[in-house]
C-alpha cells in the first residue's frame, strides 16, 4: 500500500499546485486571458499528470503492488469527480473546444489558443511527472524510471478497430457534455465521472479510452509500436469524428457551417388561431329582426 499512498499523494499534490495556480492566474491576469488560455492550460497539466500517474498504476501496479482492477476504477471515478469540480470550466481537450467552435459559442482565435494552451499544458505536465518518479519515492516510481526509455503503446488491436473504439466513446462522452450542458454541476460532474469510469473499464484493453487527441498525444505518441499516422488515425481522426456526429444527432445540424437541420423537423413558433373565418367586406350583413 506504500506506492498506493505515494502515489494519493501524487494527486493530492497536483490538485493543490493547480488550485493555487488557477487562483493565481484569476487575480493576476485580465479576464479574457484567464477563460481562453492560462484557465485551460492549468487545467491540461492537472488533468495531463494524474493521467500519467493513474497509468503507473494500471500497468505496473497489479503485479508490483497488487492493486485490484476495482481499486483502479474508483480511483479513475473520483479523480474525474475531482476535475469536473476544479477545472472551473476548463475543458483541457481539443476535441471539446472544437466542439464548441461548431455550437458557434465561440470564434476561431479563441479556439486555436485553447488547443494551444492545452497543448502546452500537457507538455508540461510530461515534464513535471517525469522529474516527479525521478526521485523514486516508492517501487513504482522505480520501475517507472526503468520503462521510461521505452514506453508501450497503448493501442493494442488494429488501427481500425482502435478508431472505431475512440470514436465511440468520444461519441458517447460529446453527447453527454450536451445533454448536460445546461445543467446543474451537481448532476452533470457525477455523469460525467461514471460514463468515463464506464468506457475505461469496457474500451480501456483496446486503446486505454483517451478520446483527448492532446492527453493521447503527450501520453502514447513517443511510444513505439505504431507509426504517427497509425496514432493519428485513432486517435484524433476517430475522437474528432465522434465528437462531430455527436453534434449531429443532438443538434439536427452544426451551427457554424449551416443553419438548415438535417435530421429534426423544427416547428414554427407561431401558431395559426383556430375559429370561424372572418367574413369579407361584401358579405357582411345587417341583423334583422323578425316582426310578427
Amino acid at each position: 500500500m506504500a506506492a498506493l499512498n505515494v502515489s494519493l499523494v501524487f494527486f493530492s499534490g497536483t490538485f493543490a499546485l493547480c488550485e493555487a495556480a488557477r487562483r493565481a492566474c484569476r487575480a493576476l491576469l485580465p479576464a479574457n486571458a484567464y477563460s481562453s488560455f492560462a484557465r485551460e492550460a492549468v487545467g491540461a497539466v492537472q488533468l495531463a499528470a494524474c493521467c500519467l500517474e493513474l497509468r503507473v498504476l494500471v500497468e505496473l501496479g497489479p503485479w508490483a503492488a497488487g492493486l485490484g482492477a476495482d481499486l483502479l476504477l474508483t480511483l479513475l471515478f473520483l479523480l474525474f469527480l475531482g476535475h469536473g469540480a476544479s477545472l472551473d470550466g476548463a475543458s483541457a481537450n481539443p476535441a471539446v473546444a472544437l466542439q464548441e467552435l461548431l455550437l458557434a459559442e465561440v470564434s476561431l482565435p479563441i479556439t486555436l489558443l485553447k488547443m494551444a494552451a492545452q497543448a502546452l499544458g500537457m507538455a508540461t505536465a510530461c515534464v513535471l511527472a517525469r522529474l516527479c518518479w525521478s526521485w523514486e519515492l516508492s517501487p513504482l516510481h522505480v520501475f517507472q524510471n526503468l520503462l521510461a526509455m521505452d514506453c508501450s503503446s497503448t493501442l493494442h488491436t488494429s488501427v481500425a478497430h482502435g478508431t472505431l473504439v475512440e470514436g465511440v466513446c468520444a461519441f458517447l462522452f460529446h453527447l453527454t457534455l450536451l445533454r448536460f450542458r445546461h445543467s446543474s454541476p451537481v448532476h452533470r460532474v457525477p455523469a460525467v465521472a461514471v460514463l468515463v469510469t464506464v468506457l475505461a473499464y469496457t474500451a480501456g484493453p483496446f486503446t486505454s479510452a483517451f478520446f483527448n487527441p492532446t492527453l493521447a498525444s503527450a501520453v502514447t505518441f513517443s511510444c513505439s509500436g505504431h507509426t504517427l499516422l497509425e496514432y493519428t488515425q485513432v486517435y484524433w481522426l476517430g475522437p474528432l469524428t465522434g465528437m462531430v456526429l455527436a453534434i449531429l444527432l443532438h443538434q439536427g445540424n452544426l451551427p457554424r457551417l449551416f443553419q438548415r437541420n438535417l435530421l429534426y423537423r423544427q416547428k414554427s413558433k407561431y401558431r395559426t388561431p383556430k375559429g370561424k373565418p372572418v367574413p369579407g367586406p361584401g358579405h357582411s350583413q345587417s341583423p334583422t329582426k323578425k316582426q310578427s
